[in-house]
């Protein structure tokens, strides 16, 4: 007599993808400090350092821009704000093609803190955001300000207190708003705003916050080029430090 058998072979998934931190909420481990952490915002890529804020507002925030003492120029093209640039532990971009792969995945709050020269401090926070796919320009997407980050009630174009990110000169909003570098121009201003700014950001025609511009001390002459939000020091101070940083929530 002939048996016969029948080979079952189970496949079983390769999780060790999964178990990877996609952003810095997913690191797990007690009493983690602020610092420099690997992550994979995409699962087929290699990792990317970040700076991960441990502590502020129980934690788990991704940095993804320091701006600190103006050691690394932030004029830079689109590559380079695609890719990231400088250094997770001082100054840096992670990178908009990084952002975008994370915020994807869930729902995600952005907070910004700000300080001047002066030692004052300042936040702005908005409960949604992400960016979209280089396809469509890296378009900026927030909601539902809360924060600090204004000198008194700003009744100039509409704005809100203390927000210079969602709302722009003119009634327009940054909101589905490309990203625009000196080299990519995605705004709605008749010339290339990232060029008359000296930065590289979600402009209209042009801003309200340039977090990108140059690093120019405080105070200073020329317009709106330096590290700028208008509703907490106008057009003519460049900020001390600035920390963009997103969570899952």
């Amino acid at each position: 007599m002939i048996f016969g058998y029948i080979l079952f072979v189970c496949f079983l998934p390769d999780l060790s993808w999964s178990l990877l931190p996609r952003e810095c909420s997913e690191i797990k481990g007690d009493n983690l400090t602020s610092g420099v952490y690997n992550i994979y915002p995409d699962a087929t890529a290699a990792a990317v350092q970040v700076y991960c804020d441990m502590e502020t507002k129980n934690g788990s925030w991704t940095v993804f821009q320091r701006r600190l003492n103006g050691c690394i120029n932030f004029y830079r093209d689109w590559n380079s704000y695609k890719n990231g640039f400088g250094n997770p532990s001082e100054e840096y971009w992670l990178g908009n093609e990084a952002i975008h792969e994370i915020t994807s995945h869930g729902n995600h709050e952005l907070r910004i803190e700000m300080t001047d020269f002066d030692g004052n401090f300042k936040y702005a926070e908005y409960r949604v955001f992400g960016i979209g796919d280089e396809a469509d320009g890296y378009p900026l997407l927030i909601f539902s300000y809360t924060g600090t980050a204004g000198k008194d009630k700003c009744i100039i174009f509409n704005i809100t207190y203390g927000d210079s990110l969602y709302k722009s000169i003119h009634s327009h909003t940054t909101n589905s708003m490309k990203f625009t570098t000196y080299d990519r121009d995605n705004d709605i201003h008749p010339y290339n705003c990232a060029k008359i700014y000296s930065g590289a950001w979600w402009y209209t025609d042009c801003h309200l916050s340039n977090l990108n511009g140059k690093y120019l001390g405080g105070y200073h002459k020329s317009a709106a080029d330096g590290i700028e939000w208008y509703t907490w020091k106008g057009h003519n101070y460049s900020l001390k430090t600035v920390k963009m940083m997103f969570r899952k929530y």
